[in-house]
């Protein structure tokens, strides 16, 4: 099943580009026209790198719901419910596919931040925990997008779904820190999910941004492993259901 999703890869190609430049062209907007970091001391682009590459491991979750809502359209998932495969393979390789691709986004997305000038500076070692830390969060996300996808049915439908992913990318400390906000905002913005990702990555890459005194990025890094594991908690098994529940 993996293999399948890999080989539509090579058989939309622009699709794939598309989904690896539009975070590249986010970036590069707001480091060269929008501006980002805004209150925080230090290199701006050190504090929206890792931002952004936690914006990234969110946004791109459209590819996955379409391509669930096309096979359910075209039958396609009745004809592999109906094979002798484990019931859960059509979900798991979809989900492989994305890591996979979700990699490439990460690799392709440090080396642009490279290029403008973002860089790590505690340790290999520190660096892979950040890594992984972003792929857990885009793991909890992925069983977010297969779900609602299979909620949603339809592939006109997906647009509607993935607007609802827009709010929580950008009520976030991606751009800006929580201390230039309203208090009130500031506090709603530290405890999403994403910027707990965010600022534990921050800490770990020795990036501007991290700990501010509060609670939620005191304890990031805690934060950062609890959300995306109590999301995969409660997605998980009802993408499993409803995957279960097709076609009765």
């Amino acid at each position: 099943m993996t293999r399948r999703e890999l080989a539509h890869w090579a058989r939309q190609p622009v699709a794939v580009v598309v989904g690896l430049a539009f975070p590249v062209m986010l970036l590069l907007m707001f480091t060269y026209l929008v501006g980002g970091g805004r209150g925080v001391a230090g290199d701006p682009t050190e504090y929206l790198v890792p931002g952004m590459l936690a914006l990234t491991m969110a946004f791109g979750l459209e590819s996955t719901m379409l391509a669930v809502t096309q096979d359910l359209g075209k039958g396609v998932i009745d004809r592999f419910r109906s094979l002798p495969m484990v019931p859960g393979a059509v979900l798991v390789g979809r989900s492989a596919a994305d890591m996979l691709q979700s990699m490439a986004a990460l690799a392709v997305m440090a080396g642009v931040g490279y290029a403008v000038g973002w860089r790590w500076h505690n340790g290999t070692a520190a660096a892979l925990g950040a890594v992984g830390l972003l792929l857990l969060l885009r793991f909890a996300m992925l069983w977010v997008g297969i779900h609602l996808a299979m909620v949603a049915g339809r592939p006109e439908l997906v647009q509607a779904v993935q607007i609802l992913v827009w709010p929580v990318g950008f009520l976030s400390n991606v751009f800006a820190s929580p201390a230039s906000m309203p208090g009130w905002l500031g506090t709603v913005v530290e405890w999403n999910p994403m910027s707990a990702t965010a600022t534990a990555v921050r800490e770990l890459f020795g990036n501007p941004g991290g700990a501010t005194g509060s609670w939620a990025a005191e304890h990031a890094q805690l934060l950062a492993i609890l959300w995306p594991v109590a999301i995969i908690a409660v997605f998980f098994p009802l993408a499993v259901g409803k995957f279960a529940r097709l076609s009765r």
